[in-house]
């Protein structure tokens, strides 16, 4: 696994995280349990910070980032990041901020203050725009993302089984890793 402190900031790792060599996770970052972060993953810490709560996973070629406090955003912005969350392959996330058990489908980004509420979905290859909020129990996609539909209640209990899924494989990678 490739942690890096930054500025004395050092990544902190909650019980059985499971971080791929190939990835990398820089400075202020809070990864929580049984969190994943897979190969070609980049979590950048910083200038803000980064959450990440347990049993969420961060699939291959994610870009994680943050915003800085200056002239044209004062405060900056932090990265939050819920629990049981599944972000799939190829996203960017800029601090935003997305609530418990969400899917991000594949090749989404997510801009500054944009916000995604618990118990719902981004469409594959969707842009969400910096200060945008999709509701709780909705689908949106498109770029810029735009309400599909309500979310079928098939649909947030796979949101659940997604996240599950991933510990478990998650505890097979580290099971390995300790052979």
């Amino acid at each position: 696994m490739t942690l890096r402190a930054f500025n004395s900031l050092v990544p902190q790792l909650k019980r059985d995280v499971y971080i791929d060599p190939a990835a990398l996770v820089i400075g202020q970052v809070t990864l929580g349990d049984d969190v994943s972060i897979w190969p070609m993953s980049v979590v950048r810490g910083d200038v803000n910070y980064i959450k990440i709560g347990e049993q969420t996973n961060i699939q291959d070629g994610c870009i994680l980032h943050v915003t800085h406090a200056g002239p044209y955003s004062p405060e900056g912005g932090a990265l939050v990041i819920g629990k049981r969350v599944t972000v799939g392959h190829g996203v960017i996330l800029h601090a935003c901020n997305i609530g418990d058990a969400v899917l991000i489908g594949m090749g989404s980004r997510i801009l500054d203050n944009a916000v995604i509420e618990p118990y719902s979905m981004l469409g594959a290859g969707s842009l969400l725009p910096p200060g945008k909020t999709i509701p709780s129990g909705e689908l949106w996609i498109g770029s810029p993302a735009v309400k599909h539909r309500d979310l079928t209640l098939k649909e947030k209990e796979f949101l659940d089984y997604s996240a599950g899924h991933y510990v478990k494989l998650k505890n097979r990678y580290l099971t390995e890793l300790s052979l």
